[in-house]
């Protein structure tokens, strides 16, 4: 099978369930920037060498196979098939929440903006949730049905972790965390 099938070169896709949409159509515009958000995912898991940070790479890959699915929900507008599809749960809301719990019990309080970066793993913590902050942000043009609105809600909380994230990697790689003086 080829991998080219120049059914897009005219500025369509097909979402699943086979509709043809422009590809700046919300859905596309939505998973598209999951789709981002996993490349950037990858990139901050494959870059975790250090032995005393390799926990981090199975929440990620966990994290990844979680965003496939809310990928999976923004590209299906059909009713019969969204079904079949896995869906976004509280408990995967709450295994999110869980994981910001712990990171943030080891780490000093802070009462200024946070700046990214200090080392390339908390730089890359950060890209990761400024494109999960867009991809909410395109999420919310899709309305309001259920898959939709714990995909978002699932969004929201993902950002929190990767700013959670980039502040634990900095304490643990022993960086000094930068804050906005203004």
């Amino acid at each position: 099978m080829k991998v080219y099938t120049k059914t897009g070169d005219g500025g369509k896709t097909s979402l699943i369930g086979g509709r043809r949409v422009d590809k700046d159509d919300p859905r596309v515009e939505a998973y598209g920037a999951v789709d981002e958000l996993m490349a950037h995912t990858a990139h901050l898991m494959d870059s975790i060498t250090e032995e005393n940070l390799l926990r981090y790479k199975s929440e990620l890959k966990k994290i990844l196979d979680t965003l496939m699915t809310v990928s999976s929900i923004f590209a299906c507008d059909d009713d019969d098939i969204i079904k079949k599809i896995p869906t976004i749960t509280e408990e995967d809301i709450k295994y999110l929440e869980s994981l910001i719990d712990t990171m943030q019990n080891d780490l000093p309080h802070i009462d200024k903006f946070t700046i990214p970066g200090g080392h390339v793993l908390v730089s890359l913590s950060h890209i990761a949730r400024t494109v999960c902050r867009r991809a909410e942000r395109r999420a919310i043009k899709l309305g309001s049905n259920d898959g939709c609105i714990f995909a978002m809600s699932y969004l929201n909380r993902l950002s929190d972790y990767f700013y959670v994230l980039g502040r634990k990697l900095s304490y643990e790689l022993g960086v000094r965390e930068l804050l906005w003086e203004p």
